[in-house]
């Protein structure tokens, strides 16, 4: 078994995967502990593991995991990929954009694939046929910008997502509801539009905690993977575990 750990802006979730791939989240919302991690190694019988954080420490948790008997690998910008970076700036190439893209390419070998994750941010990622990360764009999730109308201004009500629908809201809350949701789903629909129009075949995945808000939203196919990013860090600790191996040999 491996334990994948996926460590956020706001959040962590842990995972773990069996040989065949399959993903079983076991913790959401977690504040990380190495008396946690000993218990889900223990209770699993976790063999690997890798660390992918946005925070920077990655390498701190893989020590503490290999203080447990665990090979642990922390992704990092050097971390060996089975994709190929483009991206100008890798060093600051978010871990779980990474993760998704190869999960894309995972699930999705040999088509074009744009990624779309619903998070604290919002990303919108392709990844070619070939096995090439080209790069996207970030913009605020729908959280962020719930807050931002809420905190500069004087008078705006804090919102959430909805599952709602309406063509011409008639409250406040209502307006900023659907004037938040329209935006992320016209915003999405334009980059798919765009990308549709250059590259062939093109498979457009959905992720993240805010994915189920728009799959029915979107007009267009998609698909929705909950768990891409998971399914990327297990293919790259895959990919690293069988690079050590080799190198022992």
């Amino acid at each position: 078994m491996r334990l994948l750990i996926d460590i956020g802006n706001t959040r962590a979730k842990v995972a773990v995967a069996d040989a065949e791939g399959n993903i079983e989240v076991v913790g959401e919302q977690v504040e990380l502990a190495k008396s946690a991690l000993a218990e889900v190694v223990a209770t699993y019988g976790v063999e690997a593991a890798l660390i992918s954080s946005t925070r920077g420490d990655a390498a701190q948790w893989a020590m503490q995991l290999r203080e447990l008997g665990i090979e642990a690998v922390a992704l990092d910008a050097a971390t060996p990929l089975p994709i190929e970076i483009a991206y100008r700036t890798p060093e600051t190439l978010g871990r779980d954009r990474v993760a998704a893209a190869v999960g894309a390419a995972t699930r999705f070998a040999d088509r074009n694939c744009l990624v779309i994750d619903f998070g604290t941010a919002i990303t919108i990622d392709l990844v070619t046929a070939e096995g090439e990360f080209l790069g996207g764009m970030i913009s605020p999730g729908m959280e962020s910008r719930f807050r931002a109308l809420h905190d500069y201004t004087q008078a705006l009500p804090l919102c959430e997502a909805t599952d709602a629908e309406i063509s011409v809201a008639r409250t406040t809350r209502e307006a900023i509801e659907q004037g938040v949701m329209n935006s992320v789903q016209f915003e999405i629909e334009g980059y798919i539009a765009r990308f549709s129009a250059i590259y062939a075949d093109l498979c457009v995945i959905v992720t993240g905690g805010g994915a189920k808000y728009f799959v029915k939203r979107i007009k267009n196919a998609i698909f929705a993977e909950p768990n891409l990013v998971f399914c990327g860090l297990n293919q790259i600790l895959d990919y690293n575990l069988a690079s050590n191996a080799t190198t022992k040999q």
